[in-house]
C-alpha cells in the first residue's frame, strides 16, 4: 500500500501534526522472512534481536507472538492469520508485548483474548491497555486475607469458606458441576460490589453461547465480563485467555475494587500450550508437558492476592477449575495446580450418580485460609458441623454390615441423614448468608429433628422466605436469632418471634 493511501484514512490534523514532526534521519529496521507455516505456528528467519513474548508483525496483517529463540531462527505464535500469510512473507518486529484493554467499559461485553469485540457491538471504550503477562504483587503489597467471598452455596459457605483474594480449585471429571459451581458464585456477587471475569478456554461455541445467555438472563452480565478463546480459535489465543482476564481484573484491583476471576478451565489451557511447545519443538516432560508447566500456572495464580490498605485495598479471588479422569486428582496438572492454590473443592463421581447435588466431597475439599474471612456467626454454627458430618459418614458406611446400634447411634444416624438433605442446593438459586445462618442455627438447635426427609425442603422454603423478610444481620446476636428462628419455624403464629420487618 503506498503513501497516498495511507494518508487517505488520517484526520487533517493529525496529517500536519506528522508533517510536522517529521526530520529527516536515517532508519535501520530488522526484517525477518517466514519460513513455513502451519497449525498456529510460524518459522521465521533473521530477527536477530526479537525477544520473547514480543509482538510479531506480518506483511499480509497477520499477527503472531515470539515464542522460542533458536540459533537461526524464531518460533512464532500466530494470534491472527490471514489467506495470504504464506512463506517468505516478510516479518517486523513491534517492540511491544500483548495487551487488552481495561477499565469500566469493558463490563457487560464478550472479548477475545486481545480486546476483540465478539458480542457484535462496537470496541468497548477502556482506560488504557494493560499487558498480559505482569510480575505478581510483592509481599510487602500484600494484606491477608480477611473479607469472605460468599458463593450462595450453603457446603461451601458454611464448610469450605473462601476469602477475597484466595486462590480456589475447582476440581473434579467432567459433567459433575464444576462450572456450574463457579457460575453460582458468580450469579450470588449481585449487588456485592465484586467484579467478576468469567475466562472461558477451548469451549465449544454451543458452551459458549449458553453461558453468555444464562449470565444476561439473570442479570450478571452488568458486572460482568467475559473473556473467550473457543475451541475453533488459534492455540495462541487460548493461551493467552487466562492472563487477558487476569490483567482485567488485575486493574480494577488496583483502583481498591473486589474481583472475582474465574478460569474456565486450566486442563485446557494446560493442553494448550502443551500443543504450542511440542510444535515449537521443546522437550517434553511429564504426560508430553513442558517442564515449565508449573511454572507458567503458578505465575498465573500468584497474581490473585489481597492488596494492602496502603495499595487501595483491593482483591482479586480466583476460581480455577481443572478436569480430572476417573476421579485421579493424583495425575500431573490437579497435582501442580493443588500445590499452588489455597484449597481445593472436589466433585465426586459417586455423590453425583446418588443424587447428592452439589456433588463436593467434603472429606477431600479444603480451604486452608478462607476460615480466617468467614464471619464469626458462620463459623461458630459451622463450628463443628465438618467433623460431624464425616462421623455420620463413617458411620453409616458400618450399618451396612447390618450391626445393631446403639440408640446414641440411631440418633446420630438421624441427625446426619437430616443434615445431608439440608446440604443439597439446586443449581443457580444461590442463597443469601443471612439465610444460610438461619439454617445453621435451626440445625443445631434441633428445629429440624423429628422432621421427615421430603418435608425438609417446604420447611427450608419457609425460613428463607422468613429471614428475607426480616432486618435481621450477621452482627445481631445469636440469641436474638435463635428467639427469630424459633418463632419462623414454629407451629402457629402466636409461636412466631417478634422481627422488625426489613
Amino acid at each position: 500500500m503506498g503513501a497516498t493511501d495511507l494518508s487517505v484514512d488520517l484526520p487533517i490534523p493529525r496529517r500536519a501534526a506528522q508533517v510536522a514532526d517529521y526530520s529527516l534521519a536515517l532508519r535501520v529496521a530488522e526484517q525477518g522472512s517466514l519460513i513455513s507455516v502451519g497449525d498456529g505456528i510460524a518459522w521465521i528467519r533473521g530477527l536477530p534481536s526479537a525477544a520473547v513474548d514480543e509482538l510479531l508483525a506480518f506483511a499480509d496483517g497477520s499477527q503472531g507472538i515470539c515464542f522460542g529463540l533458536e540459533r537461526d531462527s524464531v518460533g512464532a505464535v500466530l494470534l491472527h492469520q490471514t489467506q495470504g500469510l504464506t512463506a517468505g512473507t516478510a516479518v517486523f518486529l513491534t517492540g511491544g508485548q500483548a495487551a487488552i484493554p481495561v477499565g469500566d467499559g469493558l463490563l457487560g461485553r464478550v472479548l477475545d483474548p486481545l480486546g476483540a469485540p465478539l458480542d457484535g457491538l462496537p470496541p468497548p471504550d477502556s482506560a488504557g491497555q494493560r499487558p498480559l503477562d505482569v510480575p505478581s504483587p510483592p509481599m510487602i503489597r500484600r494484606d491477608f486475607v480477611n473479607e469472605p467471598l460468599f458463593t450462595g452455596i450453603k457446603i461451601i459457605d458454611a464448610l469450605v469458606p473462601i476469602g477475597r483474594g484466595q486462590r480456589q480449585l475447582i476440581v473434579g471429571d467432567k459433567g459433575l458441576g464444576r462450572s456450574a459451581l463457579a457460575i453460582d458464585a458468580v450469579l450470588s456477587q449481585r449487588g456485592s460490589g465484586v467484579r467478576c471475569v468469567y475466562v472461558l478456554i477451548g469451549q465449544k461455541r454451543s458452551s459458549v453461547v449458553g453461558t453468555i445467555k444464562l449470565l444476561a438472563d439473570r442479570g450478571a452480565m452488568d458486572y460482568t465480563t467475559l473473556v473467550v478463546g473457543e475451541a475453533s480459535a488459534p492455540p495462541g489465543l487460548k493461551y493467552l485467555a487466562p492472563f487477558a482476564g487476569c490483567a482485567i481484573a488485575e486493574h480494577w484491583m488496583g483502583e481498591g475494587q473486589d474481583t472475582l476471576v474465574v478460569y474456565d478451565d486450566l486442563s485446557t489451557h494446560a493442553q494448550a500450550y502443551r500443543e504450542l511447545s511440542l510444535l515449537l519443538r521443546r522437550p517434553p516432560g511429564r504426560e508430553a508437558y513442558p517442564g515449565d508447566i508449573f511454572f507458567l500456572h503458578a505465575k498465573l495464580l500468584e497474581r490473585s492476592t489481597c492488596l494492602a490498605a496502603a495499595e487501595g485495598g483491593g482483591s482479586m479471588t480466583a476460581l480455577a477449575i481443572v478436569e480430572t479422569r476417573l476421579g485421579e486428582i493424583a495425575s500431573y496438572i490437579p497435582t501442580n495446580l493443588i500445590s499452588i492454590t489455597d484449597g481445593q473443592i472436589y466433585l465426586d463421581q459417586a455423590l453425583f450418580a446418588g443424587g447428592f447435588l452439589p456433588a463436593i466431597d467434603i472429606a477431600r475439599s479444603v480451604s486452608r485460609i478462607g476460615g480466617r474471612a468467614q464471619p464469626e456467626a458462620i463459623k461458630r454454627e459451622a463450628g463443628r458441623m465438618k467433623l460431624d458430618y464425616l462421623q455420620f459418614l463413617d458411620l453409616e458406611v458400618f450399618t451396612r454390615f447390618g450391626a445393631r446400634l446403639e440408640a446414641g447411634m440411631e440418633a446420630q444416624l438421624k441427625r446426619g441423614a437430616i443434615l445431608r438433605e439440608l446440604l443439597q442446593q439446586d443449581r443457580l438459586d444461590p442463597l443469601p448468608i443471612r439465610f444460610q445462618l438461619a439454617w445453621l442455627i435451626a440445625f443445631n438447635e434441633g428445629l429440624f429433628e423429628g422432621a421427615e426427609i421430603p418435608a425438609l425442603p417446604s420447611r427450608m422454603a419457609r425460613l428463607r422466605a422468613a429471614v428475607e423478610a426480616s432486618a435481621l444481620t450477621l452482627d445481631d446476636g445469636r440469641d436474638v436469632w435463635v428467639q427469630a428462628v424459633r418463632g419462623w419455624l414454629g407451629g402457629g403464629d402466636e409461636e412466631r418471634a417478634h422481627v422488625p420487618a426489613a
